[in-house]
């Protein structure tokens, strides 16, 4: 696993998240996109899982040569997870803190 995420980092050097008004969001460093609806957008990085939750998302730009992916729509959260983590503890990271 470890040589794995070696070889990620290094086609991927960089990895960025800019969000513009909480409406648009551009990520660099992206590997995959493991999974999409309008409401998730469940993203494989360089650096580990990325999440992003909101409203009405949807793909406007896809380049995975180019490691980068933007997504439109009302963005509520975002959290990073390492591969190894379960569902239930992706979803216990981003909520758990709001429903103590």
């Amino acid at each position: 696993m470890e040589e794995r995420s070696r070889t990620q980092h290094n086609q991927y050097e960089r990895h960025e998240v800019t969000i513009l008004n909480r409406q648009a969001m551009q990520v660099t460093g992206v590997v995959n996109v493991e999974s999409f609806d309008a409401n998730e957008f469940v993203l494989q990085t360089a650096y580990g899982l990325l999440v992003i939750r909101g409203e009405n998302l949807h793909i406007q730009a896809l380049n995975l040569e180019n490691g980068i992916v933007s997504i439109e729509g009302v963005l509520y959260d975002m959290g990073y997870f390492e591969e190894k983590a379960s569902p239930s503890q992706k979803a216990k990271g981003l909520f758990g803190k709001l429903f103590k």
